[in-house]
């Protein structure tokens, strides 16, 4: 009996025959969000803004149901609709905004804690962050304290890094001209 095949991903054929046509009908569809739910909403705000230099674009309060919305991306401050009734439809028109997800009272939890997906089971891996240099952006990171996953000289894969967010969420930092020699 023959061994097994040893696995392998798809072929560039297999994965575009994977793929349909998109209907018309979806043709102003866009990728709006990712969710991540956080213990400690203060300390995810500072980390977000401030050590990777996002926008807090709207927050939303759910007093009946006990839990906060924060979306966040990279738009002008400025650029930012004052009145609500704008402001609303303006927030989830953006690009690839980032929206934590706050329940009230677990940053008073000590037990309480977030599955990253980067352990089993397996599942959700990491957002990414696209910057003008790798390295200029982790010596910063490192300055301020940020935990890293993997820096951008180590394994395989150099010029990219991981840092984890308070919750231990991944955070994929890419610049993308350099992606190119990645693949």
């Amino acid at each position: 009996m023959a061994a097994p095949a040893e696995p392998c991903g798809l072929s560039d054929e297999a994965a575009y025959g994977a793929c349909s046509e998109p209907d018309p009908s979806t043709k102003d569809f866009l990728f709006q969000q990712t969710m991540l739910r956080v213990k400690d909403p203060k300390k995810s705000l500072d980390f977000y803004t401030r050590i990777l230099g996002m926008t807090l674009l709207q927050k939303f309060d759910f007093p009946t149901m006990k839990f906060s919305l924060f979306f966040l991306g990279y738009e002008d401050k400025n650029d930012i609709p004052k009145d609500k009734t704008e402001r609303t439809p303006w927030t989830f028109s953006r690009k690839a905004t980032l929206e934590l997800t706050h329940n009230w009272g677990t940053e008073n939890d000590e037990n309480q804690s977030y599955h990253n997906g980067n352990s089993d089971p397996r599942g959700f891996g990491h957002i990414g962050i696209a910057v003008p240099d790798v390295n200029k952006a982790c010596e910063r990171f490192e300055e301020l304290g940020v935990k890293f996953v993997k820096k951008p000289d180590d394994g395989k894969m150099k010029g990219l890094a991981f840092v984890q967010d308070p919750d231990g969420y991944w955070i994929e930092i890419l610049n993308p001209k350099h992606m190119v020699t990645l693949t």
